[in-house]
C-alpha cells in the first residue's frame, strides 16, 4: 500500500512538472514539441482553445480505441495521468507568468521540465496518454517499432507547427525540446547515480579479485571466456565502482598486471549491496 501511495505521489509530481513546462515555456512561445501537447499548442494559438481541454479531447478517443485494440493494458494510472495533466495545465495557466520569450531558452527549459516530469510519470508506471496510445495502437495494424511510430508522429506535428506558425525556426526549436526531453526521460528512468562498470581480463585474475574485494571492499563476478583469435581461455572479472574509485581501481589492476585489458562502461543505476536499495512496490 505504501509503495502504491508513493508511486501516485511521484506520478502527481511528474504531471505538475510536465504541466509547468508547457504553461511556462512551450505554449506561450509557440513551441509545439510533438505529440498531443504539440497539436494542442497549435490549436491554442490558431483558435484560442484551452490546451488542457484539447489534450483531453484528443486523448479520450485514443484511450477508448486503445481499450478496443489492446485491452485494459494501461490501467487506472494511465487514465489518471491523462486526465490530471489536462486539468492541471488549464488550472495553472492563468496564474503563471511567462519567464522568457526567448525561444531557445524556452525550448531548453521547457524540455527539461517536460523530460523530468514524464520521466517521473513513466517511473511511476503511468503515462499521460497522447502519442503513446497512438503508437501502441498503430503497431497492431502496421507491425513496426513503437519508437519509429512515435518519431514519425512527432515529426509530423513539428512540421505542422512550422507551417501553421509560418516559421521554420520554431520547428527547429521544437526539435531541441524533443531531444532534451527524450534524454531526460531516459535519465530519470535509468537513475541519476552514475557509476562505472569494469570488465577486467588479466593473467592474474585471483590477485585482481582479491584487490577488489579487500582493498576497495567491492564485490566482483568472475566468469570464464575464450579469446576468439587465440582460443585461449581466461577469467573475466566484472565489478562496479563509483566515480571516486575509478583511478584507484586502475592503479590496483595495473599494479598487479601491467598488461591487463580493461573495458570501462557507464552505469546509470546500480541496485544492491554497496549502492542503493530498490524502493519499488513491496
Amino acid at each position: 500500500m505504501a509503495g502504491t501511495i508513493r508511486e501516485y505521489m511521484v506520478l502527481g509530481i511528474g504531471v505538475v512538472l510536465t504541466a509547468l513546462g508547457l504553461d511556462l515555456f512551450l505554449v506561450p512561445n509557440r513551441i509545439a514539441a510533438g505529440g498531443v501537447g504539440g497539436i494542442a499548442t497549435i490549436l491554442h494559438h490558431l483558435f484560442g482553445l484551452p490546451v488542457g481541454m484539447v489534450m483531453l479531447a484528443l486523448n479520450v478517443p485514443l484511450f477508448i480505441w486503445g481499450l478496443y485494440r489492446l485491452g485494459f493494458v494501461y490501467g487506472f494510472r494511465s487514465l489518471f495521468g491523462t486526465i490530471a495533466l489536462s486539468v492541471v495545465i488549464d488550472a495553472m495557466a492563468p496564474f503563471l507568468p511567462v519567464p522568457t520569450h526567448d525561444p531557445l531558452l524556452a525550448s531548453l527549459y521547457g524540455g527539461v521540465l517536460v523530460g523530468v516530469g514524464l520521466g517521473l510519470v513513466f517511473r511511476a508506471k503511468g503515462t499521460t496518454g497522447g502519442t503513446d496510445f497512438a503508437a501502441a495502437i498503430l503497431r497492431t495494424y502496421l507491425g513496426i517499432n513503437v519508437g519509429q511510430i512515435l518519431f514519425a508522429i512527432d515529426g509530423l506535428v513539428v512540421l505542422a507547427a512550422g507551417f501553421a506558425f509560418r516559421s521554420a525556426e520554431l520547428a527547429m526549436y521544437a526539435l531541441i525540446t524533443i531531444f532534451v526531453s527524450a534524454w531526460l526521460i531516459d535519465l530519470v528512468q535509468e537513475g541519476f547515480t552514475f557509476a562505472k562498470a569494469f570488465f577486467i581480463i588479466s593473467k592474474h585474475p585471483d590477485r585482481v579479485a582479491r584487490a577488489v574485494l579487500h582493498d576497495l571492499e567491492r564485490g566482483a563476478t568472475v566468469w570464464r571466456a575464450k579469446g576468439a583469435y587465440t582460443g585461449e581461455e581466461r577469467d573475466v572479472l566484472l565489478t562496479v565502482v563509483n566515480r571516486a574509485e575509478v583511478t584507484r581501481l586502475k592503479d590496483l589492476v595495473y599494479g598487479i598486471d601491467p598488461r591487463a585489458f580493461i573495458i570501462l562502461a557507464d552505469v546509470h543505476e546500480v541496485l544492491g549491496e554497496g549502492f542503493k536499495e530498490y524502493r519499488g512496490r513491496r
